[in-house]
């Protein structure tokens, strides 16, 4: 048996890592140093580029118990992570340039995964029992062509633009209200109002915000498809008004009011544990999306589950293309891992790695499709919005929203909801390693 993976980011070198440690040859292909993407400065595995942080590592959070489910799994990178941690507070952060230092000496201490310096233009896939495309959002062009040729252009994505989902209880819905515009529709909108004081004063911070800044290559022409709000109101004041806010069409249903401005929240999951920000996708910091978009009427007191973006990142319609196993539908000893699969994330790529990884072994070992850990689990949420997603599809971090809400007749009080979801997940990963102690996956 023989795998071939592309890209040695975190997802490939992850997934080498995995399959090489069970004893099965692998050729692992990275393009860098003889081709270099617009972003990454070295010719190492796994070079974190944006930043050296892997998110929260505190419980109760969503990335701690997806660290947790990794460490049990024994997770390699991982492992490394913590060992070139550097201080961040609960954040894990890493010395860039030790962990991709540790992650190369790693790959080289296995004598069965050989290291290839060269640009795939299209997966290696002769010769190769499966293979791996982990290549992430900076795919090369000519894989790309490669790609948007095979799966055509309507499945592939060159850019993600992301509103900020809004935890439900954490929304004052005796200011939001229920209704759609025209009234076409059941009530499935929640809106949140302005009058004109409320809205010049959301209107003057957006104009004074601090934004990310944007990598040369990230081209301003995407932002005529999927304009940010922040340079939706530098282009005038009521062009807010008349695109992403427009208050026409709709009325508060209790006393027949019409509003200035209107801020449309729309169900981000069937239970209605969350709220996208509709049109709200934006290139502010952290720090200003908290400050800013808590000025909306309704979100004083908002909990972001997710906060919005506009980056450059290539990834494909995943949910229509890969199976629950990350492989093509139409090819099934074809894989794709990390973000090119859709998900966001230095700890999620490695998640999909390393799933990837145990897919292909359970085909070696045990010549069947492996179950995937049910949506109550950190990995399994990951994985089931990045292949079961029925609505648009668009990349995500791990965040509460994906998981699989409380049972029915469970009553918790709003301080204990992420609290009961880590319980939970622990409980439930225990029970997916036994399964994968069953397949001789996991020692």
């Amino acid at each position: 048996m023989k795998v071939s993976i592309v890209g040695a980011g975190l997802a490939g070198s992850e997934a080498a890592l995995i399959i090489a440690k069970n004893g099965i040859e692998v050729d692992l292909f990275e393009m860098r140093p003889k081709v270099f993407t617009p972003a990454h400065k070295t010719d190492k595995p796994a070079e974190l580029v944006c930043s050296n942080s892997l998110k929260s590592d505190e419980l109760p959070t969503a990335h701690a118990i997806l660290k947790y489910e990794l460490m049990r799994l024994k997770s390699p990178l991982l492992q490394i992570a913590y060992k070139t941690r550097v201080p961040a507070a609960v954040a894990l952060a890493v010395d860039r340039k030790l962990f991709s230092i540790e992650v190369l000496k790693k790959i080289q201490s296995f004598k069965n995964i050989t290291y290839k310096i060269m640009e795939c233009d299209k997966p290696p896939i002769e010769n190769y029992d499966f293979t791996v495309i982990a290549t992430g959002p900076l795919t090369s062009p000519r894989l790309t062509n490669y790609l948007v040729d095979s799966l055509g252009a309507k499945k592939f994505n060159f850019y993600d633009a992301t509103a900020p989902i809004i935890s439900a209880d954490s929304i004052d819905t005796n200011t939001a209200f229920f209704a759609d515009r025209w009234n076409k529709g059941g009530g499935d909108y929640l809106n949140c109002p302005f009058n004109k004081e409320q809205y010049d004063k959301f209107y003057n911070a957006l104009l004074s915000a601090d934004l990310v800044k944007a990598h040369d290559f990230e081209n301003a022409k995407f932002f005529e498809m999927c304009l940010p709000i922040e340079v939706a109101a530098k282009r005038g004041y009521d062009v807010m008004r008349f695109s992403m806010m427009k208050p026409v069409g709709i009325t508060n249903p209790e006393n027949a009011k019409q509003y200035f401005a209107v801020c449309q929240l729309r169900k981000e999951n069937a239970n209605a544990s969350a709220y996208n920000m509709v049109g709200f996708q934006t290139r502010m910091t952290i720090t200003e999306q908290k400050k800013v978009f808590r000025l909306i009427p309704g979100l004083e007191n908002a909990e972001f589950l997710r906060f919005g973006s506009i980056h450059r990142n290539s990834y494909i319609d995943s949910p229509q293309i890969l199976s629950c196993d990350l492989s093509f539908k139409n090819m099934s000893n074809l894989f794709i891992a990390g973000q090119l699969c859709g998900n966001e994330g230095y700890t999620e790529s490695i998640a999909t790695g390393h799933f990837t990884a145990l897919s292909i072994l359970n085909r070696i070992k045990n010549s069947e499709i492996i179950e995937i850990p049910n949506s109550k689990t950190a990995i399994g949420a990951l994985l089931k919005h990045i292949t079961r997603t029925t609505d648009k599809f668009t990349p995500s971090n791990i965040n509460f929203s994906l998981f699989e809400e409380k049972e029915e007749g469970v009553k918790l009080r709003k301080n204990d909801k992420k609290e009961y979801f880590c319980k939970r997940a622990k409980e439930e990963f225990e029970k997916y390693e036994k399964y994968l102690f069953s397949k001789e996956l996991l020692f």
